[in-house]
């Protein structure tokens, strides 16, 4: 297949994240035209839009309908960065229409959903991506780098999360009518691990899940929930329109996983209450050695106790190949760059007409932690089966697509540019 030099895209939401994504990273790609853009707020629209005509981009066509987007036979691509709800069935959609897609960060709604996006993809042969930019941070990937060479030995269990205080993110100012709070919504209806892929999709790919390992057992607990409630009634007053609200998730969810080839996983979602700092909590823990995030530290067996941070050392020694030429070039877009690095991944694979390092099965057995982790609150914290989207194909799966955005081998790959604007 002939390789793409130039993809045009679909963009459906247009909210805070979508903005930000197009403002960082795609409205700055010199490969990507973006001919249509999708949102319920033409408020949101109006602002997308001046993103892509600031940057130099032909004004595009907007629309509230998301199905005019899957229906335009022009485009290479989708990127679905609106709410969960319904998320699911606009991949499907788009993967049927032929079109490669990518989807923002979350969970489903319901495991059927993760089955329709796993059907749709066998059905068809169109990848599907979900957009995790923690699976391209500096730290993931050196861990995965050091995994690979062995240097934690047998991989026991891993720790990972999302805390961050979010109370003023989910309660905003600026409400927009003709936009759903999906997220406030879900919160007051259901009691779950809502964000589970931050950091569980580093984890996945350092434990090789779905490529010779898989989840097999989830069990989930959740506090009482109190954190937003005290937010509102402190910092926003009987007068808001938020008072009074009934928020059904617990403050903190904890989820226990187990896989197939004896390692755990501890997940974490710590959303509402204050914190002084945000963390992924992302460790890794060997026969051999580990590596943590909230010390910065990695340990290797016959070294002395230490407390001090020592993580800037490992990276001279073992920085991911990706990050050591990023880091040279310069990082760009939000988060620490890994925005950019993730969008980078999506669009090279679908000018390349290759599968996406973050794929089908990935991207189901991810979102489907949400509704398996509801289940599981309900029942006490019962242990529920984690169904197998591969069908039993991650005993035996097709090679990986090499490159260098790969997440499920450590390649080098000079060829591909991170930055078409570089000489």
């Amino acid at each position: 297949m002939e390789k793409k030099t130039v993809v045009r895209i679909g963009y459906v939401g247009c909210g805070a994240r979508g903005q930000g994504m197009l403002r960082e990273c795609f409205a700055h790609m010199h490969d990507v035209e973006i001919p249509v853009i999708c949102d319920l707020s033409e408020k949101r629209l109006l602002a997308a839009s001046a993103i892509l005509t600031d940057t130099g981009h032909d004004a595009p066509k907007m629309t509230r309908d998301w199905r005019e987007v899957v229906a335009d036979e022009t485009l290479d691509a989708i990127l679905f960065m609106n709410g969960w709800e319904n998320r699911a069935a606009m991949a499907a959609a788009s993967m049927r229409a032929g079109k490669y897609t990518g989807i923002e960060v979350g969970c489903a709604y319901d495991i059927r959903e993760c089955w329709d996006l796993i059907d749709a993809f066998e059905e068809t042969g169109v990848p599907v991506m979900m957009l995790e930019n923690c699976c391209y941070g500096r730290r993931e990937m050196m861990a995965l780098n050091m995994v690979k060479k062995g240097l934690f030995g047998e991989i026991v269990h891993c720790d990972g999360g999302y805390m961050h205080n979010c109370r003023s993110v989910f309660t905003p100012s600026d409400i927009d009518p003709d936009v759903p709070n999906f997220r406030l919504e879900s919160m007051e209806r259901r009691n779950f691990h809502f964000y589970p892929t931050h950091d569980f999709g580093p984890i996945s790919k350092v434990l090789s899940v779905n490529r010779g390992n898989r989840m097999l057992t989830l069990s989930s607990f959740a506090s009482k929930a109190r954190g937003l409630a005290e937010h509102i009634d402190t910092h926003l007053g009987a007068d808001s329109p938020y008072a009074g609200m009934d928020v059904k998730c617990g403050d903190i969810v904890d989820t226990i996983i187990t896989c197939a080839n004896g390692e755990t996983v501890h997940l974490r979602l710590d959303t509402t209450l204050p914190r002084p700092y945000y963390s992924r909590g992302f460790c890794v823990r060997g026969t051999k050695g580990m590596c943590t995030e909230d010390r910065r530290i990695i340990y290797l067996d016959g070294m002395a106790e230490t407390m001090t941070e020592n993580e800037p050392e490992f990276f001279e020694k073992y920085d991911h190949p990706l990050h050591r030429e990023y880091v040279a070039l310069g990082e760009r877009g939000s988060h620490g760059g890994m925005d950019w690095l993730v969008s980078r991944a999506f669009i090279e694979a679908v000018k390349r007409g290759e599968n996406t390092p973050i794929d089908a099965y990935d991207t189901a057995a991810w979102m489907a932690i949400g509704p398996l982790s509801e289940l599981s609150i309900a029942h006490g914290g019962a242990p529920v089966d984690v169904p197998d989207f591969t069908r039993g194909r991650w005993l035996h799966r097709e090679p990986v697509t090499a490159g260098k955005y790969c997440l499920d081998a450590v390649c080098e790959d000079p060829d591909t540019r991170i930055f078409d604007d570089l000489d």
